[in-house]
């Protein structure tokens, strides 16, 4: 085993995990949730309707915006928030709560200034920023003032491998010149999004991990066009996930975020803290199907019974609750390592969350939509939206076969130490 990762799980081992809310946390916790019920909740129809008119933003979410922030529930996400900062400074441990409430309506985590890309992005720019970076879009992002979008992923080659990015970034003179092809990029069809962090190659012939850098890109620069906003599943997110071409665009030297060479360390720090908020508001999303389901059981009747008297609808709730607290645990444990030690020796568990949550969401949508039957699967209840979104999770940050070859490459040289005493436990021992 890595010396370093030995050492690591020592320490862990010697701290003491306590998942129980602070009375900071109960009060935000229940503070969001009043929110939520009381101004967000209502206005779910009024959504929809303004959506499918092709209303976006909707004309209510600066006011929701504006009374989340004066309530002082605005930016709570970010860990190293300063100060002279806008928002409230949270552990990725104290967030979990509270981002799962975000998470049972798709659209409620703007409203706090918690939604993705932005919180990835601002993550981003908050540790790589320069100063004038910091002032030209830091700042308007955590005011709320803009929308932004992450270019990385591409249309001809595999997401599961961010060294094979063929975009370019050309240094000429004083200016980079980008060229290339992006491909389901959230986020920028939104009429507010403004800048763009771009992800390509600016030195082909480094090691493969020094080839590419990050170059912030305003959404307004000749030569950017969003070709599509591609539908997930026949559902189309009127943020979009879109199709990008990139054709001679020239963007300053002093666009360039971090050192150039830096651009794929820079996006592992970018999705571990976005893939387990992700995991966060799913866990609140999957909460919201059982509570649907179990409602939906108790009220409606077949062949004489209530829905919940049947065998196998009883066994998918007692089994949707099981599988509901065990994620939640593994995430919050997973925030705790990333609290504690950091992102990078949070890798294993970032990615089990990451390859466990998607399904178990999608599992439990599952198991509602079949109680509702085929208003599951209509725009009546928000199952079939939620089910979409989940279902795509398991591409987005990294498919589940990605993290799933993470998980068994570090277990099996953690194991390796432990090969001799583990043949002790066989008859007859290996040994002999």
């Amino acid at each position: 085993m890595n010396p370093d990762r030995l050492e690591l799980l020592q320490e862990i081992s010697t701290l003491q995990m306590d998942f129980s809310y602070t009375p900071k946390v109960e009060d935000l916790r229940q503070r969001v949730q009043a929110f939520l019920d009381t101004y967000i909740a209502p206005r779910i129809g009024d959504w929809h309707r303004e959506v499918e008119q092709g209303q976006q933003p909707v004309s209510f979410i600066e006011e929701l915006k504006t009374s989340a922030r004066s309530e002082g529930l605005w930016n709570l996400f970010l860990p190293g928030l300063r100060d002279n900062e806008p928002g409230t400074r949270l552990t990725n441990l104290e967030y979990a709560p509270l981002a799962e409430i975000m998470g049972r309506i798709s659209w409620a985590s703007e409203v706090f200034n918690c939604s993705a890309p932005d919180t990835g992005n601002m993550e981003l720019l908050h540790l790589f920023a320069t100063p004038e970076q910091h002032q030209e879009w830091l700042l308007p992002l955590l005011n709320g003032e803009i929308r932004s979008a992450f270019a990385m992923t591409e249309p001809d080659v595999s997401s599961s491998d961010a060294t094979q990015i063929q975009t370019k970034i050309v240094r000429d003179g004083n200016d980079y010149v980008i060229n290339g092809r992006k491909w389901f990029i959230s986020n920028a069809a939104h009429p507010n999004c403004r800048i763009l962090i771009v992800m390509g190659k600016t030195d082909p012939e480094a090691d493969r991990h020094l080839q590419q850098s990050m170059v912030l890109v305003p959404m307004n620069t000749p030569g950017v066009e969003l070709v599509r906003n591609i539908p997930i599943m026949n559902h189309r997110s009127p943020e979009g996930h879109c199709e990008l071409v990139f054709r001679d665009v020239r963007v300053p030297t002093t666009s360039i975020l971090g050192e150039e060479g830096s651009g794929f360390a820079l996006a592992q720090a970018r999705l571990g803290p976005g893939r387990i908020h992700h995991c966060m508001r799913s866990i609140g999303a999957a909460e919201l199907a059982l509570e649907l389901m179990t409602a939906r059981a108790q009220r409606r009747k077949t062949f004489g019974k209530y829905l919940y008297e049947h065998g196998t609808i009883a066994e998918w709730i007692a089994r949707s609750r099981i599988e509901i607290e065990q994620a939640r645990l593994l995430v919050l444990k997973t925030a705790w390592m990333i609290d504690q030690v950091g992102t990078k020796a949070a890798r294993k568990e970032i990615s089990m969350i990451k390859a466990l949550v998607p399904s178990l969401h999608t599992t439990v949508f599952d198991r509602a939509m079949q109680v509702f039957g085929a208003m599951g699967i209509s725009p009546d209840t928000p199952l079939a939206d939620h089910w979409t979104w989940g279902r795509a999770m398991r591409f987005f940050d990294g498919p589940d076969e990605v993290h799933l070859r993470v998980i068994a490459r570090m277990e099996i040289e953690q194991n390796r130490a432990a090969l001799d005493a583990s043949a002790t436990y066989l008859t007859p021992s290996l040994g002999e």
